[in-house]
């Protein structure tokens, strides 16, 4: 899934084109979520590729664990959440950036 295709895209005042920033919805607890614990090379794209066969869902599991940090690489020996219910998440996300 490209996060972006779907982003409406807006223009300027000088007449640039953009696209509109994209909005994350919250990711709610499972009880059916994976835990678990991060080693040194964990990424959250190579996380999704193993977890979800699809790195460009990255976004997901940092969501899901709060990740503020501006990196695709996770802290070793940190516990970390990895949703299963991709299905209603990917709907939120198409609905706040629709």
């Amino acid at each position: 899934m490209n996060r972006y295709e779907n982003t409406p895209k807006l223009t300027s005042p000088s007449g640039k084109i953009y696209k509109k920033n994209v909005i994350y919805p919250e990711v709610p607890l499972s009880g059916r979520d994976y835990y678990l614990i991060t080693t040194a090379g964990d990424r959250y794209d190579t996380l999704a590729q193993q977890y979800y066969n699809d790195y460009r869902l990255w976004w997901i599991i940092a969501a899901a664990n709060n990740s503020e940090r501006a990196s695709l690489v996770v802290e070793p020996g940190v516990q970390i959440r990895i949703p299963v219910d991709l299905e209603n998440i990917i709907r939120d996300f198409r609905k706040m950036n629709s």
